[in-house]
């Protein structure tokens, strides 16, 4: 192929020009106000956010790492708990459990939607030897793919079991329910939490992260955990943490949150433009592109495709980046085979899906600002890759 371009993964200075006038002018205004911590634009961006997914409370934090850590603390989980969550996702979603002293344990991912496996998790909740000390579920909505809420409120009532919905990476998408009801991903748990990392569908320039939640008293819990266990400055009721959104990202997150939908929709029409180059240039006999739901179930944070032989993964990203195109491995390694996860007992063949999905997965190219003639670069170069 002669006519090389450069497509990264990922692009956020596309998106600062078209909104660089009102961000400085923003910034600007956060500067001149002198009040730069948890000020009027947290409070403001705070309540949007609430009723963006039409939640009671939203309460701000650091960091979507720290939005889990203190939601497990919020909860009371602690040494001798056990929380049900998934091998396959971004550290922090276990990491949150075993800074609380509590441990994970894991059930494999479904095959198709890479979401926890729901009928592994109740196999789980009815079986598990020390099932009383289960008290927490955290699902992840993976790449921006809701996993069913419907199911999950069922179990969540069912077992009497707490559960935080890792959101982070799936801010906007909903379920569709069987009476018609649609609802977003983060609302039907005790907690949902979302990351703004710069490169998620609603991100800063900056850290930052949300909990939502439709009760009081865990509203007021976060409140308090993240600055340092204190309602009333000076006075701790308990030991907490420093997680505060400063007013630059929130300032931001309110100039962004306006476009989410806007930039959803973008990322939408370029999964589906991929779907189609890729069945157009026969290219689906050698992968799996994402599979949905129904509209608005994926959200596409990320845009992961599937190797069918799983041999060709490596070799393929290798290639595509020969030819200037931007990919990653969400992710290498299950977190069950990580060595810091090692005490708890956990080899390799104990989540089959999760380890096949960790050798064959590879994320491509996906952004609002994407264009259509650099997705028909990026097939064609995978098209070139199969023909050789």
């Amino acid at each position: 192929m002669k006519d090389r371009m450069k497509v990264p993964l990922f692009d956020l200075t596309r998106q600062y020009e078209n909104l660089k006038k009102d961000v400085l002018k923003k910034l600007d205004a956060v500067f001149t106000s002198g009040n730069v911590v948890m000020g009027s634009n947290v409070k403001s961006l705070e309540k949007e956010i609430s009723n963006y997914l039409g939640s009671k409370y939203a309460i701000s934090v650091a960091n979507g790492s720290d939005a889990l850590r203190l939601s497990v603390k919020a909860l009371d989980i602690k040494n001798g708990d056990y929380v049900i969550t998934t091998p396959y996702t971004f550290f922090a979603t276990v990491s949150a459990i075993v800074l609380n002293d509590a441990k994970p344990i894991f059930v494999d991912i479904e095959e198709k939607y890479y979401n926890i496996d729901l009928d592994q998790v109740e196999d789980v909740l009815n079986n598990h030897p020390e099932k009383e000390k289960i008290k927490a579920i955290i699902p992840v909505h993976l790449f921006g793919k809701s996993v069913d809420l419907e199911r999950l409120e069922k179990i969540k009532k069912k077992y009497n079991i707490k559960i935080i919905e890792d959101a982070a990476q799936s801010i906007g998408s909903v379920w569709h329910y069987s009476n018609g009801e649609k609802k977003l991903t983060g609302t039907v748990g005790n907690f949902g939490i979302y990351s703004f990392f710069p490169t998620k569908n609603l991100g800063g320039y900056g850290d930052g992260g949300m909990v939502v939640t439709n009760d009081e008293y865990l509203a007021d819990r976060i409140r308090r955990l993240r600055v340092h266990g204190s309602s009333k400055k000076y006075f701790h009721e308990e030991v907490g943490y420093n997680s505060r959104l400063d007013e630059v990202q929130a300032a931001i997150l309110r100039i962004k949150l306006k476009k989410l939908d806007e930039y959803i929709d973008k990322r939408i029409k370029k999964a589906k433009n991929y779907e189609e180059l890729f069945q157009s240039h026969e290219l689906d006999k050698h992968i799996d592109f994402p599979a949905y739901f129904n509209n608005r179930t994926h959200v596409y944070h990320q845009y992961v495709i599937t190797l069918k032989d799983p041999k060709y993964r490596d070799k393929l990203k290798s290639y595509l980046n020969e030819y200037g195109i931007g990919t990653s491995i969400y992710y290498p390694l299950g977190l069950h085979l990580q060595k810091c996860f090692a005490d708890l007992g956990y080899k390799e063949g104990d989540f089959p899906v999760t380890e096949k999905a960790s050798k064959s997965s590879l994320a491509l190219p996906m952004f609002p600002e994407l264009t259509k003639k650099e997705q028909e670069y990026v097939v064609k170069v995978i098209k070139q890759f199969f023909k050789k």
